[in-house]
């Protein structure tokens, strides 16, 4: 072992929060250490937003081929799928913005680059392979993996994760899927429409259950449309090897079939933070139950000068949170700009199609908070853009304080929604009354020209 190098801050991680602020925190002078030991760009670029939602393009795309008589086009028989192109297409924008991320780092000269995995050896030191690192401030933005829940036989078959089946160059010709959220939802839609027979098992008795049953029953009925079976209320769910692949038992109401029986299974149960072989406890930084690293709301942990960021610790889960992470970091050491992670409001898509943008409170929780409120909805159906794009499944629902008339939340599911609903959340951000939005003049024939008119038929939450 080398006599130890010290720096500025040492930074571990590539994904969305540690590049920015180690080129941040470069500009201002220091000197970074940057740790990663394996891909540049985290679960988004590589695992996550950026290759699925390049397949759901894809998938989008095949889905509207089939549909092309609807739109008077005439296609030759024969409509199919090459995974191989698919792959290649996906893998190639993967590659883009992985290779981005490392070369800029690695271009920078106040950036010194390790690859393997840190652990700490005291409150300022860590060790990566033979080299002892030292810094008096250290960022951990080491990402969250698959959770792979303790269901029986889990261990007995060859279960997939969102990053394994990824690695799949073929479309599976069951594609069996225990969990009915975000990563089940888009999975299973987007394997359904490559032409995967595709069952989703859910324990709750409805999908996306922390969304409201509104929301739940309209995503049901788009996949149901497209021929994707959803198992709910399976409170019980046992694994094992079947001559046909996986069989998933299940405790299921009465009348229904006892067992699913696919190619492949997918486990989409959530996620799980990647601190467990950080060695924490030798720098004495905290953890919750669930292996996230505990942190105030300017993201410093237990240990004065260490920070964690991004999914680890458990204040997001989003590649937009992660990046948050790294604004407020970087305001409050290097611009005296006093950010906080309580200044965020929620917001998250599930990019199913139409896809799910969800902001601020639901339904459920303002009704639970007992404050008085209004509330607005319209069906896609009655959205003139959606109708002309042939698109017209679901629905947009905003809620508004009754005595400030601030936005407290709104769900928009629907072509264009992942879009539209920023005109909502810029308004909450400002903190500024519904008004301002619902006297706006906006572009026609757009799905956000509907944002005012939704606004202007507010009514008592009853």
């Amino acid at each position: 072992m080398d006599q130890v190098r010290t720096f500025d801050a040492i930074i571990v991680g590539a994904g969305q929060a540690g590049p920015p602020l180690a080129s941040r925190l470069a500009a201002a002078g220091k000197t970074v250490a940057f740790v990663e030991r394996s891909l540049f760009g985290g679960t988004c670029v590589n695992t996550g937003c950026t290759p699925t939602k390049a397949m759901v393009a894809s998938a989008y795309a095949i889905h509207m081929a089939r549909r092309a008589a609807e739109y008077g086009v005439v296609v030759p028989d024969g409509i199919s799928i090459d995974m191989k192109a698919v792959i290649a297409r996906r893998e190639a924008i993967v590659a883009k913005s992985r290779n981005g991320a490392e070369s800029s780092l690695r271009a920078d000269p106040a950036i010194t680059v390790f690859t393997g995995t840190a652990q700490f050896v005291s409150p300022k030191t860590m060790l990566v392979g033979d080299d002892l690192l030292e810094a008096e401030h250290i960022f951990l933005n080491v990402g969250a993996r698959a959770l792979v829940p303790n269901l029986t036989g889990v261990h007995d078959v060859p279960y997939l994760t969102n990053s394994s089946l990824l690695k799949l160059h073929y479309v599976p010709s069951h594609l069996v899927i225990v969990g009915g959220s975000y990563i089940g939802i888009e999975f299973g839609q987007m394997y359904r429409r490559f032409g995967a027979e595709v069952t989703i098992i859910e324990r709750a008795d409805r999908l996306v259950s922390h969304e409201d049953p509104d929301v739940s029953a309209a995503v049901l009925d788009v996949l149901q449309r497209e021929g994707v079976n959803v198992r709910l209320n399976a409170e019980c769910i046992t694994l094992a090897r079947h001559e046909q692949g996986v069989s998933a038992g299940i405790t299921c109401p009465e009348g229904d079939e006892p067992t699913s029986i696919g190619s492949h299974v997918l486990l989409a149960v959530g996620r799980t933070p990647n601190t467990d072989d950080l060695g924490l406890d030798k720098a004495g930084i905290s953890t919750d139950s669930r292996g996230h690293i505990s942190v105030d709301d300017q993201l410093c942990t237990s240990v004065p000068g260490v920070y964690a960021l991004g999914d680890c610790n458990g204040k997001g889960g989003f590649t937009h949170t992660a990046y948050n992470d790294f604004e407020i970091v970087a305001g409050n050491l290097l611009e005296n700009d006093q950010r906080r992670v309580s200044d965020r409001i929620p917001c998250y898509a599930m990019y199913c199609d139409p896809p799910l943008a969800r902001i601020g409170l639901t339904e459920q929780q303002v009704r639970q908070s007992g404050r008085p409120a209004l509330i607005a909805t319209r069906p896609m159906s009655r959205v003139n853009r959606a109708v002309e794009k042939g698109e017209s499944l679901g629905f947009m629902k905003v809620l508004v304080d009754a005595e400030s008339h601030h936005i407290l939340g709104a769900s928009l599911f629907g072509v264009g929604c992942d879009e539209a609903i920023h005109c909502l959340l810029d308004v909450m951000y400002a903190k500024a009354p519904f008004t301002v939005i619902s006297r706006a003049v906006h572009i026609h024939p757009t799905v956000s020209e509907l944002i005012p008119t939704l606004l202007q038929s507010l009514k008592p939450l009853a």
